[in-house]
């Protein structure tokens, strides 16, 4: 394996885009180039407005196993500052829904670009670990408080103090999974999923994204409100319940919006 066998591959089929992790050689381990190039092919699906969901998965039968150690000195000196987080940052910020397809190890990296996902579903085989303590480093502040909104003070500091692998079934628990499922019946969960998620309102599903995500002030939210009320959104949805037929939802985000 080189260098060139470490890469991000993009697959769309229908308005899902597909982003997989790929660096056999290294268990899907990100490379600085790979961190670079993340926030780039984002942009790019973010802009595509056939797009409307993202899923994020490893090559494989594994997540993504962390940074490369092997440019550890680049990733150490700029801090928060790093590639890693800015990519992370852009993932987080990714105005349509992302889901998270985690096999096998899920660690450090990996397991960062997980928790920047909407959402995320693991198989029973799945392990997650966040390995600073074990290896000397600080975690990036982002990074950390992420984890902690996500499953609460006393579970991210299990993680950071221990580095221990956790299994599935402990992340199901501590809220850093939403569904744990047999290896077999990953794709098919992750299919029906995003097909659930991009037969919604679109408007609703940024909307909320952006309130959950506490990215949404009082301007912006009468703003979504304003558009509830110009898009016809809210008049085909309850149209559509009376009628008991799918919804034909046509709301897109403005160019600018």
């Amino acid at each position: 394996m080189t260098v060139a066998d470490a890469e991000l591959l993009v697959e769309v089929a229908g308005p899902v885009a597909t982003v997989v992790i790929r660096n056999p050689a290294r268990r899907n381990a990100m490379t600085t180039a790979m961190w670079r190039r993340l926030p780039e092919l984002l942009d790019g699906l973010e802009a595509d407005p056939a797009v409307r969901a993202l899923v994020l998965t490893g090559a494989g039968d594994t997540f993504c196993a962390g940074a490369d150690l092997g440019d550890l000195d680049e990733l150490l000196d700029a801090g928060d500052a790093s590639i890693a987080v800015t990519a992370e940052e852009r993932l987080a910020a990714f105005a349509k829904p992302t889901v998270a397809a985690v096999r096998g190890a899920c660690v450090g990296g990996g397991c960062q670009l997980a928790v920047a996902c909407d959402l995320r579903v693991a198989t029973t085989d799945a392990r997650f670990g966040v390995p600073p303590a074990r290896l000397g480093l600080v975690y990036p502040a982002p990074t950390t408080r992420r984890l902690a909104r996500l499953v609460g003070p006393a579970a991210a500091k299990h993680l950071l103090f221990t580095a221990e692998l956790i299994d599935a079934e402990r992340a199901l628990r501590v809220g850093l999974v939403d569904e744990v499922l047999p290896g077999d019946g990953l794709a098919a969960r992750v299919d029906e999923l995003t097909a659930a998620v991009v037969a919604r309102s679109q408007l609703s599903v940024a909307a909320a994204k952006e309130i959950v995500d506490g990215r949404a002030d009082e301007e912006r939210i009468a703003w979504w409100h304003g558009q509830v009320r110009a898009s016809g959104e809210a008049r085909e949805g309850v149209a559509a319940f009376h009628e008991r037929r799918p919804a034909r939802f046509g709301w897109t985000p403005p160019a600018r919006h």
